[in-house]
Protein backbone atom coordinates (compact mmCIF):
# COMPACT_ATOMS: atom_id res chain seq x y z
CA UNK A 1 0.00 0.00 0.00
CA UNK A 2 1.55 3.48 -0.98
CA UNK A 3 1.98 6.29 1.97
CA UNK A 4 -0.44 9.52 1.98
CA UNK A 5 1.07 12.08 0.36
CA UNK A 6 1.91 14.56 3.36
CA UNK A 7 3.27 17.40 1.77
CA UNK A 8 1.95 19.21 -1.12
CA UNK A 9 4.64 18.47 -4.00
CA UNK A 10 3.53 22.01 -5.05
CA UNK A 11 3.48 23.61 -1.88
CA UNK A 12 7.52 24.19 -1.43
CA UNK A 13 7.87 27.76 -2.43
CA UNK A 14 10.08 30.95 -1.15
CA UNK A 15 8.18 33.99 -0.21
CA UNK A 16 8.84 37.52 -0.56
CA UNK A 17 7.29 40.61 0.78
CA UNK A 18 7.88 44.01 -1.21
CA UNK A 19 10.36 42.07 -3.52
CA UNK A 20 12.62 40.68 -1.11
CA UNK A 21 12.70 36.89 -0.29
CA UNK A 22 11.95 37.06 3.19
CA UNK A 23 11.45 32.77 3.80
CA UNK A 24 9.68 30.40 2.30
CA UNK A 25 6.27 28.39 2.96
CA UNK A 26 5.18 24.96 2.57
CA UNK A 27 1.63 22.89 2.73
CA UNK A 28 1.49 19.93 4.57
CA UNK A 29 -1.48 17.88 6.14
CA UNK A 30 -2.98 17.38 9.47
CA UNK A 31 -1.63 13.75 10.72
CA UNK A 32 -5.01 13.85 13.32
CA UNK A 33 -7.57 11.25 12.26
CA UNK A 34 -10.09 13.48 13.42
CA UNK A 35 -8.77 17.02 12.44
CA UNK A 36 -8.64 19.82 15.18
CA UNK A 37 -9.13 23.28 16.44
CA UNK A 38 -6.16 25.22 16.29
CA UNK A 39 -6.74 25.97 20.00
CA UNK A 40 -4.51 22.24 20.62
CA UNK A 41 -2.03 22.86 18.49
CA UNK A 42 0.92 23.05 20.64
CA UNK A 43 4.12 22.99 18.14
CA UNK A 44 5.16 22.63 14.82
CA UNK A 45 8.90 21.87 15.00
CA UNK A 46 10.81 22.59 11.44
CA UNK A 47 14.27 21.76 10.15
CA UNK A 48 15.17 22.75 7.07
CA UNK A 49 19.01 21.08 5.41
CA UNK A 50 20.02 20.21 9.56
CA UNK A 51 19.16 23.80 10.23
CA UNK A 52 16.32 23.94 12.99
CA UNK A 53 13.97 26.89 12.82
CA UNK A 54 13.69 29.26 15.74
CA UNK A 55 9.52 28.40 16.57
CA UNK A 56 8.97 32.67 16.55
CA UNK A 57 9.69 32.60 13.02
CA UNK A 58 6.34 29.53 12.20
CA UNK A 59 3.29 30.78 11.39
CA UNK A 60 0.24 28.88 9.73
CA UNK A 61 -2.55 29.42 7.27
CA UNK A 62 -6.09 27.59 8.29
CA UNK A 63 -9.12 29.16 6.41
CA UNK A 64 -7.53 32.04 5.10
CA UNK A 65 -6.09 33.18 8.85
CA UNK A 66 -2.66 33.51 9.57
CA UNK A 67 -1.80 33.19 12.84
CA UNK A 68 1.46 32.84 15.25
CA UNK A 69 2.10 29.23 16.69
CA UNK A 70 1.22 31.00 19.89
CA UNK A 71 -1.67 32.79 18.41
CA UNK A 72 -3.19 29.67 17.15
CA UNK A 73 -3.60 28.39 21.04
CA UNK A 74 -5.71 31.05 21.50
CA UNK A 75 -8.17 30.84 19.00
CA UNK A 76 -11.49 29.30 20.30
CA UNK A 77 -13.32 29.68 17.12
CA UNK A 78 -14.36 26.58 15.55
CA UNK A 79 -14.19 28.11 12.30
CA UNK A 80 -10.63 27.71 12.54
CA UNK A 81 -10.10 23.77 11.88
CA UNK A 82 -6.96 21.76 10.21
CA UNK A 83 -9.49 18.86 8.55
CA UNK A 84 -7.62 15.45 8.23
CA UNK A 85 -7.16 15.32 4.60
CA UNK A 86 -6.81 19.31 4.17
CA UNK A 87 -3.34 21.18 3.37
CA UNK A 88 -2.42 24.08 6.07
CA UNK A 89 0.24 26.75 4.74
CA UNK A 90 3.32 26.95 7.40
CA UNK A 91 5.09 30.19 6.67
CA UNK A 92 8.88 30.27 7.92
CA UNK A 93 10.78 33.60 8.34
CA UNK A 94 14.43 32.76 6.62
CA UNK A 95 16.03 35.97 5.22
CA UNK A 96 17.21 35.11 1.42
CA UNK A 97 14.58 31.85 2.23
CA UNK A 98 15.81 28.86 0.18
CA UNK A 99 18.50 28.49 -2.33
CA UNK A 100 17.44 26.82 -5.50
CA UNK A 101 17.60 23.16 -5.90
CA UNK A 102 17.34 19.92 -3.75
CA UNK A 103 16.46 20.05 0.19
CA UNK A 104 14.97 18.26 2.68
CA UNK A 105 12.39 19.04 5.49
CA UNK A 106 11.59 17.72 8.54
CA UNK A 107 8.42 18.62 9.94
CA UNK A 108 6.96 17.75 13.76
CA UNK A 109 3.21 18.40 14.79
CA UNK A 110 2.37 18.24 18.13
CA UNK A 111 -0.89 18.33 19.05
CA UNK A 112 -2.54 18.37 22.44
CA UNK A 113 -6.10 16.90 22.83
CA UNK A 114 -8.00 17.29 25.87
CA UNK A 115 -9.30 13.84 26.48
CA UNK A 116 -5.60 12.09 26.16
CA UNK A 117 -3.06 12.29 28.95
CA UNK A 118 -0.13 13.09 26.76
CA UNK A 119 0.43 14.94 23.39
CA UNK A 120 0.58 13.53 20.01
CA UNK A 121 4.07 14.01 17.81
CA UNK A 122 4.13 13.06 13.99
CA UNK A 123 7.31 13.56 12.51
CA UNK A 124 6.66 14.29 8.43
CA UNK A 125 10.08 14.46 6.13
CA UNK A 126 10.66 15.00 2.38
CA UNK A 127 12.83 16.02 -0.17
CA UNK A 128 11.36 18.30 -2.48
CA UNK A 129 13.37 21.17 -4.86
CA UNK A 130 12.60 25.45 -4.94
Amino acid sequence: MAGRQIYNPDGFKNTENAGNVTGFEFQFKAQYYRGFTLSILRDIKVNIDGEDIPRENISIKVNGEVFTLEEARTVIDSDYRWEFGEYATVYVKKEGGLAPGAHHINALQVIAPSYMPFQLESVCEADFEI
